[in-house]
């Protein structure tokens, strides 16, 4: 592949931006190289600036659950524009948004609109914070919840691949304030709770790790988070900003049956727009100004073009078998990837859900944070780079989950599957 138009960008790049990206994960920092730049993107696919196409296990980290640049949603998006990008005022988006992430998300009697996820998962620990009057949180190993300052302290994802367990600039003071436990382990959460659990304003998890590439959570697990919270009156938060709408209709809490507190979401309910909303019991979120005390506000919230790409992508996921058929296309992606690693006698195991994936090289269970640092990173790194030769594109790095589309049929599966009995080949010969 010719890439010298996306060397010209980059290096032109790096003398404007920080690593030359707007956000860390995309400068190939973990696997080496340079990241290509994207110019269009259509169905299952993106097409870089010099013309090389690509099969897209990203999704732009995960919005494009119905594929890029879907017709129906571009119509809505064009719809509503003509109108105004932004008013400063309410629209009738705001509501049926709100209207429809209560209907499909039981959990949530209320919901406030953001622009991110991060401003999502900051706003919910606030409002924790001041629901119970408690400073303490409880975070987990591996998990990120944005770049929050509470948050990264063990974090997951960019943290993770840039190898920084903790970032400077956060006061030592605050992230005093930050307990982690590791996932998947329920005596140590009953240990911690017992030790301190008066003090512990909210507790908030990804309930699949999505951000040390894809870890499920035990049989249990989740009940007994449940279980803690309540008995000590913390507010139990689910972080669905990945796992909202895409591992079920419902979220994780829907396909493992645990009603949290607060949620936070973001990707889908954008549509590939910016875009993050937190939600949930009513008592809670009537605490939010302006009819409670508790201070939150964003000038572009509620965004009507964003809105109209959201509720356009949450009509196409309603439509009957949709995450059926995302969750067979996974299942024969995953069991495809592993039947090729087998054959090049390269030790590799996926985890799955729905249509999220993870692909560990290691011949064991991945179940916990020390399991997912524990593969084989180098072996991956070389993976990524021969995937990426033969047009197809996975996270740029050991610890991210992949994403599969509507769009992904059985052309891409095939072409996916043929490129990586050829990668992993080139990993065995090292």
């Amino acid at each position: 592949m010719n890439h010298q138009i996306s060397h010209e960008l980059f290096t032109r790049a790096l003398q404007l931006m920080p690593g030359g990206v707007n956000s860390p994960v995309r400068a190939f920092k973990s696997v080496g190289g340079e990241p290509f730049f994207a110019k269009r993107a259509e169905g299952a696919y993106l097409i870089d600036v010099d013309g090389n196409r690509y099969v897209d296990y990203i999704g732009s980290w995960g919005p494009m659950i119905a594929g890029h640049a879907h017709p129906k949603v571009l119509e809505a998006v064009a719809r509503v524009m003509v109108d105004g990008l932004s008013f400063g005022v309410p629209n009738a988006l705001e509501v049926t948004m709100a209207e429809t992430i209560t209907r499909l998300m039981p959990s949530c009697e209320m919901v406030r609109m953001v622009n991110s996820g991060t401003e999502a998962t900051l706003s919910a620990i606030r409002l924790a914070r001041g629901a119970t009057g408690r400073n303490r949180i409880v975070k987990f190993e591996g998990c990120y919840h944005g770049h929050g300052d509470s948050f990264l302290v063990k974090a997951g994802s960019g943290m993770l691949t840039l190898g920084v367990p903790d970032s400077p600039g956060v006061p030592k003071s605050l992230a005093d304030l930050t307990l982690t436990l590791p996932f998947n382990d329920s005596d140590a959460a009953t240990e911690m709770f017992d030790a301190c659990g008066s003090e512990i304003a909210a507790l908030i998890i990804e309930p699949i790790v999505g951000n040390a590439n894809c870890i499920l959570p035990r049989d249990g697990y989740l009940q007994h988070l449940r279980d803690l919270c309540t008995k000590h009156g913390t507010v139990l938060i689910f972080d669905e900003v990945m796992t909202g709408f895409r591992v079920a209709l419902g979220g994780a809490q829907a396909r493992y049956g645990i009603t949290p507190d607060l949620s936070t979401f973001g990707k889908i309910i954008g549509g590939g727009m910016p875009v993050g909303a937190y939600g949930g019991r009513a008592d809670l979120m009537r605490q939010i100004a302006p009819s409670g005390p508790i201070y939150q506000a964003g000038t572009l919230s509620g965004n009507p073009v964003a809105m109209a790409a959201g509720l356009a992508t949450l009509e196409l996921i309603q439509a009957p078998g949709f995450h059926d058929a995302l969750e067979a296309t996974t299942h024969r992606l995953c069991e495809g990837l592993e039947a090729a690693a087998r054959e090049a006698g390269v030790a590799v195991t996926t985890n799955r859900s729905c249509a999220m994936f993870g692909l560990f090289f290691t011949d064991k269970k991945v179940e916990t944070y020390a399991d997912a640092v524990s593969c084989d990173r180098e072996a991956f790194n070389r993976f990524f780079h021969g995937m990426l030769r033969r047009g197809v594109y996975l996270a740029p790095s050991a610890f991210e989950a992949g994403f599969l589309s509507s769009a992904h049929g059985e052309t891409e599966i095939a072409h996916t599957l043929e490129a990586a009995r050829e990668a992993f080949r080139d990993v065995a010969a090292g």
